[in-house]
């Protein structure tokens, strides 16, 4: 095996390793919460020991942070795909159905409430969170502008901040929902979110 092939094999396996570690932090997240939820607990979910755990990982706030990065990493291949279209507003308003189903999906929003919930309280976790809002607003207020520019629409300072901010309030608050009244109905709920989200990108 030549040397290249032998540093892609390591690669992969430590990819391999890290996935598996963080599909086990997730079970066990979900299930015990982070402040609950040990390394060794996770180690066992993960089938690894608590060395190769820290290899992976050297913290649980680092296993926290690497889940933030990748919700920005899906955050930024969804504007990359909105980017990519002709009519970038437009996009975005027919996505408004599979976003907020993707919000209201059990299966996906817990783990951003337990995340937001443990930034509240740990300066660390707050501090990457804020990071990856940031990096996450930037490419959105980016995207946005290119699409009002195609339609002569305003894009000053004001108006996008507030714009961005509205925007990403309207399909954060879609998790809190879910928990608060999980038989909602979908339908309604969709064409309504989005009547608001073509209104806030048009006016």
């Amino acid at each position: 095996m030549t040397t290249t092939a032998r540093q892609q094999a390591t690669t992969e396996r430590t990819q391999s390793r890290r996935s598996q570690v963080l599909a086990a932090a997730k079970t066990c997240f979900l299930r015990s919460g982070f402040h609950a939820a040990s390394m060794a607990e996770i180690s066992k979910a993960a089938g690894m020991s608590p060395g190769h755990i820290y290899n992976c990982f050297g913290s649980k706030d680092a296993i926290i942070a690497a889940f933030v990065e990748q919700h920005v990493e899906r955050v930024a291949a969804l504007m990359r795909d909105f980017a990519s279209k002709d009519d970038i507003l437009q996009a975005i308003v027919d996505n408004v159905a599979d976003g907020v189903r993707d919000h209201l999906n059990p299966a996906n929003w817990p783990l951003q409430l337990e995340i937001a919930a443990e930034a509240s309280r740990n300066p660390a976790i707050a501090a990457v969170v804020r990071d990856a809002d940031l990096r996450a607003r930037v490419q959105f207020r980016t995207l946005l502008v290119a699409g009002r520019e195609r339609h002569q629409l305003a894009v000053d300072s004001d108006t996008m901040e507030g714009l961005v901010e509205a925007l990403i309030c309207l399909f954060q608050g879609v998790r809190l929902r879910a928990v608060q009244h999980p038989g909602l109905n979908q339908d309604s709920f969709i064409a309504c979110c989005r009547e608001m989200v073509r209104h806030l990108l048009f006016k």
